[in-house]
Order: C-alpha cells, then sequence, then structure tokens
C-alpha cells in the first residue's frame, strides 16, 4: 500500500512543518521526504528525541531517521553551497551519508552567488519598506528565470561549463542594478554584495566548490518510482499559505507557491494511485517572521512564550506573535482547496495562560468591507480575490493593516478543549497534536487529538 500526505502550513510559517514531517516519517515509515516548493530560505527545526537539533532548510525533515530519502522536485530554488554547508552540518549532529540520500530534479532553478548578492541589495535599498526577504537569493533567482526563459540556470546545466553563462549572468545582475547601487552607497551590508557583482573569481570558486553536487540531479522517474514504492511518503511544504506568490499579501509574500497545489500537481503527473492525505499545520497562536500585516500581534506575548530555535534574524527581522486569528485561518483553508486534517503544535503553551483568546472576525473600516464577507457587521472572512491579481492582494494587505481584531476568550483551556474549539471553529478534524518539540511530544489520532496522559 503506498501512501502521500502533504504537508501545508496555513500561517505565515513556523507553525511546527518540521516537527510534524519528523514525526510523520517515525510514525508512517515513510521512506521518502519530497520538498515541493520554496527554496534554502526555509528554516523547518527538528529536535530529536535524544536531543540533537537540526534547522532544516533544503534537505527534508525526515532525515534524522536512517534510510529516509529526500527528493527536490522541481519547483524548489535550490541553493547548491547552502546545500553542501546543511550536509555539513547534519554530519555533525551524527546524520551519516547525507548526500547519498538526496536527489535533485534537473528542472530545478539554481540560485548563484550573484543572484544572493542582488536581492540583498535590492532589499536593502528599499530602505524601511523591506518586502521580509531572507536574503538568500530565491526571489532575484525567480525574476531572472522570468526575464530568461530557457536560459536560466537549472541543476541539469551544473554538468555543463558554466564560466561563461556566469559571467554574462554577473555582467547582467550589475547592469541591471545600477540605480540600486546607487540608493545603497553607504547603507551596511551594500559594499559586500556589491562586491559579488564586481569580483571576476567568484564564478570559477563557485563552480570548484560544487562538485560533491554535480550527480544529485537526475531524472525526475527518481520520484515516480519512489512513488511506486510500498510505504508513505511525505510531501513537506515550506513557509506559510498567508505567504504564497498569488494568494499572500503583496508585497510582502514569497517567489513560491505554498498551497498543496504543487504536490497535488506531482502526483497527478507521475500517476500516484495511493491514498493522499492534506494536513494542514497552526501553531496554538499566530506567528510572522518579518515585516507584512498582522492583525492580532501583541509583543508582550513573546515574554511567555519564547522561541528556542527562532530567534531575529538579519533579514526578516524577530519573531512576531499573537493569538490564532480565524479569519486568516479560514483563508489559508480556502485558498488551499481545503485539507482532511489539522495538525496543532505548540499545546504545551496553553499552560502557560489562565486565559486565551481566538480572533473571530474583525472591525473593518467601511472603505475596506467589500473585501471581507460581513456577520453581523463584522468582517468574518476574506473574499477571495481573481487568480493571479496582485492588485487585490496589494488592496488586502492595507486592509489588514487596519482592522480591529475580535475575540472569544476562555478561561483555563486545556489541550482537550482547545482541540475542540479548533475543531468546531474551522470544520476540521484535529488528526496530529503536539505538547512539546520532539515526535515523542506528537500524538496522530487519524482524526482524533486527545491529550496524552
Amino acid at each position: 500500500m503506498t501512501h502521500a500526505v502533504v504537508v501545508v502550513d496555513l500561517g505565515f510559517g513556523d507553525s511546527g512543518k518540521g516537527l510534524v514531517t519528523d514525526s510523520l516519517v517515525r510514525s508512517h515509515a515513510a521512506h521518502t521526504v519530497v520538498r515541493f516548493n520554496g527554496g534554502a530560505q526555509a528554516g523547518h527545526n527538528v529536535v530529536t528525541p535524544d536531543g540533537r537539533h537540526h534547522t532544516f532548510a533544503q534537505i527534508g525533515s525526515g532525515a534524522f531517521v536512517d534510510g529516509v530519502h529526500t527528493h527536490l522536485s522541481r519547483h524548489v530554488v535550490v541553493h547548491p553551497t547552502a546545500l553542501l554547508v546543511e550536509a555539513a552540518r547534519l554530519e555533525s549532529v551524527g546524520v551519516s551519508d547525507v548526500l547519498s540520500r538526496v536527489s535533485v530534479s534537473p528542472e530545478a532553478l539554481v540560485i548563484t552567488p550573484m543572484h544572493q548578492a542582488a536581492g540583498r541589495l535590492r532589499e536593502l535599498a528599499r530602505g524601511n519598506l523591506r518586502h521580509g526577504s531572507c536574503g538568500v537569493g530565491v526571489g532575484e533567482t525567480v525574476r531572472d528565470a522570468l526575464r530568461t526563459g530557457d536560459d536560466a540556470l537549472r541543476m541539469l546545466h551544473l554538468r555543463q561549463p558554466l564560466r561563461r553563462q556566469l559571467q554574462q549572468l554577473q555582467e547582467r545582475l550589475r547592469g541591471e542594478l545600477d540605480e540600486v547601487l546607487r540608493q545603497v552607497q553607504g547603507v551596511a551590508g551594500a559594499e559586500a554584495e556589491q562586491r559579488v557583482l564586481e569580483d571576476p573569481g567568484v564564478a570559477d570558486r563557485w563552480l570548484d566548490a560544487l562538485s560533491p553536487l554535480y550527480g544529485l540531479a537526475i531524472d525526475d522517474g527518481v520520484l515516480e518510482t519512489r512513488l511506486r514504492t510500498t510505504g508513505a511518503v511525505v510531501f513537506e511544504g515550506a513557509h506559510g499559505v498567508l505567504l504564497d506568490e498569488w494568494r499572500g499579501f503583496h508585497p510582502h509574500t514569497t517567489w513560491s507557491t505554498c498551497t498543496p497545489q504543487p504536490a497535488l500537481d506531482l502526483l497527478c503527473e507521475h500517476g500516484f494511485k495511493g491514498a493522499v492525505t492534506r494536513l494542514g499545520v497552526l501553531r496554538t497562536y499566530a506567528t510572522r517572521h518579518g515585516p507584512g500585516p498582522f492583525p492580532t500581534e501583541r509583543p508582550e506575548l513573546s515574554r511567555n512564550l519564547p522561541e528556542a530555535h527562532n530567534g531575529q534574524g538579519p533579514w526578516q527581522g524577530a519573531m512576531r506573535v499573537g493569538p490564532l486569528d480565524l479569519v486568516l485561518a479560514r483563508y489559508a483553508l480556502q485558498v488551499s482547496g481545503s485539507v482532511d486534517l489539522l495538525a496543532v503544535t505548540h499545546l504545551d503553551a496553553l499552560e502557560r495562560f489562565q486565559c486565551w483568546s481566538m480572533c473571530q472576525a474583525y472591525r473593518a473600516a467601511e472603505s475596506h468591507t467589500d473585501l471581507f464577507e460581513l456577520r453581523d457587521g463584522l468582517a468574518a472572512a476574506i473574499r477571495l480575490g481573481p487568480p493571479q491579481d496582485l492588485l487585490h492582494q496589494e488592496a488586502l494587505t492595507v486592509a489588514l493593516g487596519s482592522v480591529v481584531p475580535v475575540y472569544e476568550v476562555r478561561h483555563n483551556v486545556d489541550a482537550g478543549a482547545y482541540v475542540e474549539w479548533l475543531e468546531e471553529a474551522l470544520g476540521v478534524p484535529v488528526g496530529l497534536a503536539a505538547y512539546g518539540p520532539t515526535a515523542r511530544h506528537v500524538l496522530w489520532c487519524g482524526g482524533r487529538a486527545k491529550p496524552v496522559t
């Protein structure tokens, strides 16, 4: 029997996809984790039952389990040098033969040092109007591929002589950023990125470092073979649905489709005939890492909600926290085509508060009410805009920046009561509940979660 589980984050990211994926691999004896979107800006934390920790970026979050394979699909934007660094870090915490358990679609786009530098320079030039880049070059690489089409650098090209192509890329980006370079004169951090675009030796040094990866780009038939192998395959999503390139709140989004759709497309393309479960991940409270609208943000909550592995980043800024926003959760479910089950993490956080809040609706300005479904005069749900309409998404960004959340507050909420509250509010059963940071703290219920005793 074959089974595919598609894991998506129903928030702004950081909901616990690493923990959920690791737990699914262990509980379902999965043999493969497919990264189906995003790139090296992902940060999925896994703490093993014996206390080891790793923040997974490109390698699947099931790699702590012996023999589990990672496949990076064509929808992943690959950062080759970061992949080498991640493999080395995993080796340092006892995970052997990491790269021998990795395959990459030959069609996956490749981030070069020049892409990374160009993306950082654009973000620095925005000053206080930053979009929320993670600084690894994913957006710049996708932007460049949209312009160059068939000439875009992909994993299959790592087998070919590339020096001339990389020199042309360097020259093109340097020319395109002429105005940006003027804007960042004297800005901290800009000089180092500019040197990357000017150094004629960057391409040679980068190519020389990549030799261990040349054999990873193999025909996509490897995925079809694994999907036909008895057992489970976990499709691990990156980022969150609320950051989706088309359905997120522009311009504070990622250059990737974060709904289950890319995973479902891959399953269809490869003729998968087994069972498919779509699993949507939520924390008990909301988080956002970086700028952008966050209606329920309450900075004072962070004192009782420490982040062991999600500190302030040099590009995204600090982790922001607030009560769970059911309006945004319903929107995430809607644009995802719903999910079969919910996975709820950080249930242990309930013990730190005597009362717990969930945002049920908003008070919205009259000028913005056409963007919402109204119930009793309150904005209870977000109206779905036309596909790929960034002007509509930008209008939502403005509206969400001014709404006033309306909360339901309950006292002395335990994990069981919270699960029932969430299931009633969203109409989706909770199938996985996490009461701590490791797989030992996770209960997989297949449709109903109960507190661990």
